[in-house]
């Protein structure tokens, strides 16, 4: 099994697949470590030699920000927004959605579970 980044990337995955597991790095990414090191796109993880593995670890410590630095960056920023009582903070800070998405309906992923409001029966006569 290959580890690359702090991660153990599937070895019956194309590299190209396998890469992705890595935090921060997606399917444009992946394709560019993969033609900067010069692995064809359809090679399995488990045909790459040592020598390849290196290089593709290499690659990313030399030119992309993965894993632990990216995530404790983005917490930083979360955090600098509700430090300073912005918009976005105060949204980050309530766990509801912050980029203008709706909130009457939807937005269950941000919201959590529907709670029952007590009380709110409809009377009919």
């Amino acid at each position: 099994m290959a580890r690359i980044a702090g991660i153990n990337i599937p070895t019956k995955k194309r590299v190209v697949i396998a890469l992705r597991y890595i935090y921060g790095i997606g399917p444009v990414n992946a394709v560019e470590i993969a033609k900067v090191v010069g692995i064809p796109e359809s090679r399995r993880v488990s045909e790459l030699t040592e020598d390849e593995i290196t290089k593709i670890r290499e690659e990313i410590d030399r030119n992309y920000k993965v894993e632990g630095d990216l995530r404790r960056e983005v917490a930083t920023n979360i955090k600098r927004l509700q430090d300073i009582s912005a918009y976005r903070g105060l949204r980050h800070r309530k766990g509801l959605p912050v980029r203008g998405q709706r909130t009457k309906t939807n937005a269950r992923t941000r919201k959590g579970k529907p709670v029952a409001i007590a009380g709110k029966k409809k009377v009919t006569k």
